[in-house]
């Protein structure tokens, strides 16, 4: 099934046409508190008309959880869902991803649509067709490929974002433009992400969907060239995970993008964690496959000045690369990177020693 992407600029008759064009007896809406209150009045008319059913969820990364998957399906059973049913997914990349993943399972499958409403699951989570949840202190270890019928995109959800939200989605449209080209890295790291301009901004948004969806269409099920997506992931995911587990251990932003309500203390927003896994795979690129030295600087000012610094210590590198061996592209021990010869020049199934797995942390920590 192809997934339709729509850069919106009307997100009522972009819904609407998109619900009226997919199979559903009932609509179902699911939600969480903070885009229930902040996002779902945008589009709360639409949905009354369809005489839709609200799942709301608890926010935040560690309620993407089999428990919350299951309050989902019984929502879904009590609300008489059938397979001809249909499922909207309002909100950040948590929702998406927990979202699509009971669409996925529930009855076999039944039919989704995704609105993000945060930049980074406009750019990442809601487009490509990979759904999960977290499991046994792991990022994403249970889940399934399952492209949503349609993907919404439209940034006027953005202003209601914090601006520690709006730097961890402006990572992974970072992430696209190293893997793309040059033009684009340009663009972006001289881009004033802290006072951001909404309209230029929804155009390097399209731009950074087209990325992904060019490589996703190459390679649906992550086979080859769609590992490129994980460049910087490796680290990155290890960054979360220990945060995760280690509820003092996160991100010590610069104070343009102190977190508020939306970040809880402690926490490492994914793109934070993707931010300063670019800075060590881009290090380990540089030593082992040539990347240029000058590029990675530039980068590493941007993500500094950006993004502040993440805590932890040389006696947490045992626990790092720990995680990482863990991580779904490995094969048996060998931990495997994506890495970069230079801008949009991709080296896909790359290792690296645990020695210079602990430069690029130490280079993290240190060096940019």
């Amino acid at each position: 099934m192809q997934q339709r992407v729509i850069i919106s600029q009307d997100i009522e008759h972009d819904l609407a046409q998109a619900i009226a064009e997919t199979e559903h007896d009932r609509v179902f809406v699911l939600t969480d508190d903070i885009t229930q209150e902040c996002c779902l009045p945008k589009v709360a008319v639409l949905f009354a008309k369809h005489n839709a059913t609200t799942i709301t969820i608890r926010h935040d990364d560690t309620n993407k959880t089999l428990a919350t998957l299951a309050d989902v399906w019984t929502a879904l059973q009590r609300g008489g869902a059938t397979r001809h049913s249909l499922l909207v997914n309002l909100g950040g990349g948590m929702v998406t991803d927990l979202g699509g993943f009971a669409a996925a399972t529930f009855k076999r499958g039944i039919n989704f649509i995704n609105i993000p409403t945060t930049l980074l699951a406009m750019v990442d989570a809601a487009v490509g067709g990979k759904t999960g949840i977290n499991f046994g202190g792991l990022k994403n270890e249970v889940g399934a490929f399952a492209k949503a019928r349609y993907v919404i995109v439209n940034t006027c959800f953005l202003d209601t974002l914090d601006t520690a939200n709006l730097c961890s989605g402006y990572a992974e449209m970072l992430k696209h433009s190293l893997i793309s080209n040059a033009q684009m890295w340009a663009e972006h790291v001289n881009f004033d992400i802290l006072q951001p301009d909404l309209a230029e901004l929804q155009r390097m948004v399209a731009a950074s969907i087209a990325v992904k969806e060019r490589i996703v269409a190459d390679d649906p099920h992550e086979h080859g060239i769609r590992k490129a997506l994980n460049f910087g992931h490796t680290i990155g995911h290890a960054l979360e995970e220990f945060s995760m587990q280690q509820p003092g251990g996160a991100v010590v932003p610069t104070a343009p993008t102190k977190p508020t309500s939306q970040t809880p203390p402690g926490t490492l927003l994914h793109g934070y964690a993707v931010a300063f896994g670019l800075i060590g795979e881009l290090y380990i690129s540089a030593r082992k496959v040539g990347f240029p030295t000058a590029r990675l600087h530039q980068t590493a000012r941007f993500i500094r000045e950006n993004y502040g610094a993440v805590a932890f210590t040389c006696d947490d590198y045992p626990t790092l690369l720990n995680l990482m061996r863990h991580d779904k592209k490995n094969t048996s021990d060998t931990i495997n990177f994506t890495l970069l010869h230079d801008i949009g020049d991709i080296r896909i199934n790359q290792t690296a020693t645990d020695e210079e797995i602990r430069e690029a942390l130490d280079f993290i920590r240190e060096g940019y």
